[in-house]
């Protein structure tokens, strides 16, 4: 069955090749602590950054999920509170983490087809942390980086934490916009769920050493701590990480996955647009999704349609929270092959 979901969604057609790889290699018996994980961790970094564009200075750490990063943000790095700006279930989720470590965060809801009003913002100095849900795959919105670029300009003083989970390695981003980068591979890095990500500046660390958290299994200072010898707080996830760096090695640069996807999506669009009985969820481009599109219709219509797909061997995501039953929504993810994505198109052209 080919899958459409938008998490866990498809893995690279490679995996079978990686995976065995890794057990030929022996990586799976490597102890984290010896120079064949040290090596693998140094040169996923620097895959990191030739291929996404992570600069330089800034640091590649490995966490369980995206999910865990909630946590970290708020437990290490934040000293006031954040002030947390979204749009659907993921960011109200993360705003729920952070209130529970410190009852000070707050944030501002927009509606999907809203963009974020940068000029008329007013964050207080009662915050030092800005939150953004670069892509809420729960209603299959985005955060442009033009608007990360205009909360930059606006509060130089505080700093910017984004969450990339349905669109870091699908999109280019200009990661000097921001101090603090994360996900998980599960989307579009295309590999199975159980590893995070998080990218941090100079800048984030530095807050972090002043903060100076530490004595908790996840405290931001004892992971950086061992990532500055490349090795991790704790027995990490080898195979994950080995497949991260094999999926890097065979990616093109972020540049031209970005141009695909932004073409698929066009494409997607179109289909949608033609149909007489379905359309987008999020009407505004401007906060559309590069990388999920979620389809709404009647109830009836939803559920024929994703039967129908199933019928030919395509799996369309359910819709999510209070859009479960009167929506879809269709991964375009680096994965999936524009030959399968043409299948998909197709397919809705019945419609």
């Amino acid at each position: 069955m080919l899958t459409f979901a938008p998490g866990p969604s498809k893995v690279y057609d490679a995996l079978p090749t990686y995976l065995q790889d890794a057990y030929t290699e022996g990586i799976l018996s490597a102890n984290h602590r010896s120079s064949a994980f040290m090596n693998l961790y140094q040169a996923t970094e620097q895959l990191m950054r030739e291929k996404l564009h992570m600069p330089d200075d800034y640091k590649l750490l490995f966490t369980s999920s995206a999910t865990e990063n909630w946590e970290i943000i708020t437990q290490s790095i934040v000293q006031q509170a954040s002030f947390h700006i979204y749009s659907g279930s993921f960011g109200k989720k993360w705003v729920g983490f952070a209130k529970h470590i410190n009852p000070a965060t707050d944030g501002l809801k927009i509606e999907a087809n809203q963009a974020v009003d940068v000029a008329n913002l007013e964050i207080s100095e009662d915050f030092d942390v800005i939150a953004l849900t670069q892509n809420e795959t729960a209603n299959a919105t985005q955060v442009p980086m033009s608007v990360i670029a205009g909360i930059k300009e606006k509060y130089p003083e505080k700093m910017i934490a984004v969450d990339t989970t349905s669109s870091i390695a699908g999109i280019e981003f200009d990661f000097s916009l921001a101090d603090i980068w994360y996900g998980s591979v599960q989307k579009c890095f295309g590999l199975p769920a159980g590893l995070g990500i998080l990218i941090l500046s100079p800048k984030a660390i530095e807050k972090c050493e002043s903060k100076g958290e530490k004595g908790l299994y996840n405290s931001l200072s004892f992971i950086l701590e061992n990532a500055a010898g490349y090795q991790t707080h704790y027995t990490p996830n080898v195979l994950g990480i080995y497949l991260l760096n094999r999926v890097l090695k065979d990616l093109e640069e972020i540049q031209h996955i970005d141009a695909n996807l932004r073409e698929r999506m066009q494409k997607l669009e179109n289909a949608v647009a033609q149909s007489k009985s379905l359309r987008m969820l999020v009407d505004n481009a401007e906060t559309r999704s590069t990388t999920v599109l979620a389809v709404t219709g009647p109830e009836e219509l939803i559920s024929a349609v994703k039967k129908d797909a199933e019928k030919e061997g395509m799996q369309l995501g359910s819709g999510y929270g209070p859009h479960k039953p009167t929506s879809f929504r269709i991964a375009n993810f680096p994965a999936i092959t524009n030959a399968e994505m043409d299948k998909l198109i197709g397919f809705l052209g019945k419609y």
